[in-house]
């Protein structure tokens, strides 16, 4: 059984928390044997997405338990979490507590700002690339990717890449063939239409 958990922050990104939710929940509901998706927060409650969205976060950090992936989503709200020492603490105690930590979009940068990422290849947005490389000299910034699998940490590009990264990640807990029949149930095929 894989436990996953995806971060929630005033002003994250909604489609980074809800695109890859929607991958790990449909698995979750297809195989509750096999997958477990939990909301959590810095505490329980309601969180303002940066366009407007409400979530809802039934756990925090002290109430979460213990994940096998902990997703960080990104968004404006990723800039005021660069400079919180609580956050950046928290993630590395999660670092030190989940096997597999994931990113999409800017919350790489939290990671970067964590000292989570010295030294490994890493993405995020394209808007934010010159600013990873800037929190740490040390990370490899990979700018054409749309995903980095560096083994215990996965970084994505922005927003619809996560959905890429988190059916990469079913793949490596599950298989190919179990990715591919989320992704076939989600119907997710991208083909911009513009």
């Amino acid at each position: 059984m894989q436990r996953i958990g995806i971060l929630l922050f005033d002003d994250v990104e909604e489609l980074d928390a809800v695109g890859p939710w929607e991958v790990f929940a449909s698995w979750a509901k297809a195989h509750p044997d096999e997958a477990e998706v939990v909301a959590f927060a810095a505490g329980p409650g309601t969180v303002r997405g940066a366009k407007g969205l409400k979530f809802q976060a039934d756990h925090g950090f002290d109430d979460v338990g213990q994940l096998d992936v902990l997703v960080h989503p990104g968004g404006q709200g990723t800039r005021v979490l660069l400079k919180d020492p609580d956050h950046l603490a928290a993630m590395r105690a999660q670092r030190a507590a989940v096997p597999l930590l994931t990113s999409v979009c800017t919350g790489s940068l939290v990671y970067a700002a964590a000292g989570l990422l010295k030294g490994r290849p890493a993405t995020t947005h394209w808007g934010s690339l010159d600013l990873l490389g800037e929190l740490d000299s040390t990370i490899e910034v990979r700018p054409d990717d749309r995903y980095v699998d560096d083994g215990d940490m996965v970084t994505s590009a922005g927003v619809s890449a996560g959905i890429d990264m988190a059916l990469h990640v079913l793949a490596r807990l599950a298989g190919v063939e179990r990715a591919r029949e989320i992704r076939r149930y989600i119907q997710y095929d991208p083909h911009p239409p513009v």
